[in-house]
């Protein structure tokens, strides 16, 4: 949603147990993939009835996109390829797959289904910023939790339009 510049992906060292989290934010049940099949999805449906927050959702799509890139280069620097998967706590792949896509067409239950997605996404972060030690991943998890925490003051307020 704002022009920044983001860290380069980098990592103190290969961590493939540090990739495998990460995993869950690049393409699990409530991910960054999720997030960017969403709110593409979200805006073409309000496209004709809500332009204006159509293009909102189209903006925030692309801020995903741009942390899924960063999460999957920093992944493969981790030492796993960056494939549409999370693993399990027992180690078993878990495919990306649509049904983690809301289909409501409900603009109310839209805005409340992103508010609890990016308070998620921002419990989660913060959780990992706690667990990974090292310093460009948790530099990086610094930048897009302030990315997800104006997604999530974004989509409070246009509940809070909705409402009046």
């Amino acid at each position: 949603m704002r022009d920044k510049f983001y860290p380069t992906p980098q990592v103190e060292r290969e961590n493939i147990e540090y990739a495998k989290m990460l995993s869950h934010d690049y393409a699990g049940v409530t991910s960054e993939d999720t997030a960017i099949h969403l709110y593409s999805y979200q805006a073409i449906i309000l496209e004709k009835t809500h332009p204006d927050i159509a293009k909102v959702l189209e903006k925030i799509a692309i801020t995903e996109m741009h942390h899924l890139e960063l999460l999957g280069k920093t992944i493969y620097l981790l030492g796993l390829k960056p494939k549409y998967v999370s693993y399990t706590p027992d180690n078993i792949k878990q495919y990306w797959n649509s049904s983690s896509v809301n289909y409501t067409v409900s603009l109310t239950s839209m805005l409340k289904q992103n508010i609890k997605a990016e308070s998620m996404a921002i419990a989660t972060y913060e959780r990992q910023r706690c667990e990974i030690n090292d310093k460009y991943i948790k530099n990086l998890l610094t930048y897009i939790i302030e990315d997800e925490k104006q997604h999530l003051a974004t989509f409070t307020e246009l509940l809070k339009k909705q409402k009046n």
